[in-house]
């Protein structure tokens, strides 16, 4: 006879929207029912519970609104068969493990009078989201040369303990000159200074980025997903759940 043990307690980066929003982010949560998410001019990431019901599907589609496309990043488990799944990509999750974190004398502090140079400079290079308000998320740093944005990189998610590196892009007329990495340890410094660690997401398939990341002193935590999925036109509880793949 086998005996079946509790169930291991999953750790704060397994879901780290939620623990986000539940904790150092609560002032951003939006809340329907066990559903959380970002105002959507701040962030698209929301958060299911760690193991979603019926009900907490018809409260993400109330909340999104039937019919609308809605990220679940990071979510791995199955999507109710009335959901339409319309994107998903492999990702990866990286950590601090030995970063050479330093503040850098040309990067200089990003705010919100910055957010159209910001906005232009996503725009150009397609790093992921960056929405009006994601630079109240955290702290941004940028370098310029003559007056001109050509590379950022910010935080975004707070789990408990823990701070996201996100937004990381060079424009392509000055990459190869190093700036990126510059910018993720002058911010991976300020993290560090608050007694956080340093984590970040990116495409499993970016090997450029995970080859520059890994030669900073991150390493592979886990992988993980980047997906969406429609709410149904008409809202229901209940449905079968399909999995993810």
């Amino acid at each position: 006879m086998s005996v079946v043990g509790p169930r291991p307690h999953p750790h704060v980066l397994d879901n780290p929207a939620r623990a986000s929003l539940a904790g150092p982010h609560a002032r951003f949560a939006e809340r329907r029912g066990r559903v959380l998410r970002y105002p959507v001019d701040v962030s698209p990431w929301l958060a299911l519970p760690d193991e979603p019901e019926a009900r907490d599907w018809a409260d993400l589609g109330a909340l999104a609104g039937a019919g609308v496309e809605v990220p679940l990043n990071g979510y791995c488990g199955d999507v109710p068969a009335d959901w339409e799944i319309t994107f998903h990509v492999d990702g990866v999750q990286l950590v601090d493990d030995g970063l050479a974190a330093a503040p850098d004398a040309e990067a200089v502090r990003l705010g919100p009078a910055d957010v159209p140079e910001m906005l232009d400079l996503v725009a150009r290079t397609r790093p992921g989201p960056f929405l009006p308000r994601t630079v109240e998320m955290g702290t941004y740093l940028g370098i310029r040369r003559g007056g001109v944005l050509v590379a950022m990189a910010g935080e975004r998610l707070r789990p408990p303990g823990w701070t996201e590196i996100s937004a990381v892009c060079t424009d392509p007329a000055v990459r190869g000159q190093g700036l990126a990495g510059r910018l993720v340890l002058a911010v991976a410094h300020g993290i560090r200074e608050r007694g956080d660690t340093p984590f970040l997401h990116t495409g499993a398939r970016n090997t450029g980025a995970i080859r520059l990341y890994e030669s900073l002193g991150f390493r592979l935590r886990r992988t993980t997903s980047f997906l969406a999925a429609r709410a149904p036109e008409r809202l229901t509880e209940g449905r079968a759940a399909l999995p993810v793949g």
